[in-house]
């Protein structure tokens, strides 16, 4: 497929010296930008069905009107494990780049990457609770290894920040993600919703190999400098790390070994330790830079206006990622499947929001541009502020269709395609506003970490979510999701009202 992308350019090849381009820009970018389309591929196909699974076979499975064969548990424990999944895929995406930068290089760690996550597809298609953990483990560990190094590859392939394709060539990486994101639910969701749920599941690992394949093909096309390990570890820090690593998988093991031999186990008890950790990490990370010595007062105050966008993104996040869950619990047993007399999957709404990123990126980018040259560019505490007014007002418009089948009957899709439609024009106002905002604050010596930092705002919202499920808080129902609207709406009038202040904290 990337071969009849490609086409002569002579004179715009990489650093590697090949002679034809990928739309223009170095022919690597075809390899990596198809790796990415297909890891989405699996990794959101897999998403899209994961709750289902959960609750198929339960009485939450049957009164969504799903098929069998799942692990019959309750939605909200169901909503927990899904939101834990992604906070672990965002939270060790941090430790992921530290095997890119010290261990392996980054062309090495996505190729080991590519072949965890394959694998954890694969567990995933055996039947039973204990392939699906050990499956879903296996997913979110090759997922942060890989989203951690394969960005730094799509760099490395351009002459340093001044080069003019480097934007675009960013962007076309961009739509390789969700060109990938967007075909899953067609493909995996409709196979494992109407067919077999393991059955979709080893259709993600297929997805993943064909990634891994072709990126293993194209390696010659990268830059060098992905295969060089930046800061590798001497023999001594290998030998403490080892040291370290072993004694922390021992003690894991040990206690693992005293839990289940008192039968003391539960869901809960495995799932609780994991949600704090995800909520303490992020506070000590933050606190450690916000209290580093070396900082000068201009970088002080500057991390301190971060930690209110921080917050505020965790917030975002927290709604924003039950599109995969409460949503789509929803989208199973309260809405119709059916639109103009054509009959679909639930698994489709997770199309729309890819769909609607790809339509709407250019649109919002355009205006932004339009906006500065007016001078009436809206800064980056007002874009975070509609982000968390977007957020909370698709919640109070979940309401409606909320009510209006509180009686048993469906609802119209086309509530959720509203819903999903405000919610991506959110995201867009903040996810790469944020980005950009973590480039701009963050302090010169912790310059590459804090993109680690700010993948954990994802991390931290999540297991609030994840929190709330353990509790067995409702969150498919009509006070959690009333609450939730009411504190991001909140969030959103706090961050407006106090932008001048944010704005002279981070000044300059």
């Amino acid at each position: 497929m990337a071969s009849t992308l490609m086409k002569d350019a002579p004179g715009q090849g990489n650093a590697a010296g090949g002679g034809k381009t990928f739309f223009g820009h170095p022919r690597g970018l075809a390899t990596l930008f198809m790796t990415e389309m297909w890891e989405r591929f699996s990794f959101y196909g897999m998403r899209a069905l994961l709750v289902y699974y959960l609750i198929s076979g339960g009485p939450d499975g049957a009164e969504e009107g799903l098929q069998g064969g799942g692990l019959a548990m309750t939605a909200a424990m169901a909503s927990s494990i899904y939101a834990v999944y992604l906070a672990m895929v965002y939270l060790l995406a941090v430790p992921g780049g530290w095997f890119g930068d010290r261990l392996w290089g980054p062309r090495k760690t996505v190729a080991i990457a590519g072949g965890v996550i394959m694998a954890g597809h694969f567990t995933l298609a055996v039947p039973g609770a204990p392939a699906f953990f050990i499956g879903l483990g296996l997913v979110a560990l090759g997922s942060g290894l890989l989203k951690a190094n394969i960005s730094t590859m799509v760099g490395q392939l351009y002459a340093g920040p001044q080069d003019p394709r480097r934007d675009g060539g960013f962007t076309l990486f961009y739509i390789g993600i969700n060109l990938g994101a967007f075909g899953a639910p067609f493909v995996i969701g409709t196979v494992g919703e109407t067919v077999s749920w393991h059955a979709g599941f080893a259709l993600a690992g297929v997805g993943m190999a064909l990634g891994l394949v072709q990126f293993l093909i194209g390696t010659k096309h990268l830059d060098p400098r992905s295969s060089v390990v930046p800061n590798p570890l001497s023999p001594q820090e290998r030998a403490r790390c080892r040291k370290k690593g072993l004694g922390w998988l021992l003690a894991a093991a040990t206690c693992c070994g005293v839990v289940v031999a008192s039968g003391a186990f539960s869901l809960d008890r495995v799932l609780l330790p994991i949600t704090l950790l995800g909520l303490i990490v992020p506070v000590v990370v933050l606190t450690r830079i916000k209290r580093d010595k070396e900082l000068t007062g201009a970088e002080q105050a500057r991390m301190s206006g971060y930690i209110w966008f921080f917050i505020a993104a965790a917030a975002f996040w927290m709604i924003y990622d039950q599109g995969g869950s409460t949503l789509s619990v929803f989208a199973a047993g309260s809405t119709a499947g059916e639109l103009f007399g054509f009959d679909f999957p639930a698994t489709w709404f997770q199309a729309l929001n890819p769909l609607f990123v790809m339509a709407l990126a250019p649109v919002l980018a355009w205006l932004w541009l339009w906006l500065a040259r007016r001078r009436q560019e809206p800064g980056t505490a007002v874009k975070f502020a509609m982000a968390l007014l977007c957020i909370g007002g698709s919640f109070f418009v979940f309401l409606l269709p909320m009510a209006a089948a509180a009686d048993g009957s469906k609802v119209s899709p086309m509530w959720l395609v509203s819903i999903y439609l405000v919610q991506t024009v959110g995201e867009l106002c903040l996810s790469p506003v944020g980005l950009s905002v973590t480039a701009k604050l963050a302090p010169a010596k912790y310059g590459s970490r804090m993109m680690g930092v700010w993948f954990l705002s994802v991390t931290a919202g999540n297991c609030v979510t994840s929190l709330l499920g353990l509790a067995n808080v409702d969150l498919s129902g009509g006070g959690a999701v009333t609450a939730e609207a009411v504190l991001a709406a909140i969030a959103g009038l706090g961050i407006f009202m106090y932008r001048k202040r944010i704005a002279a904290l981070t000044e300059g």
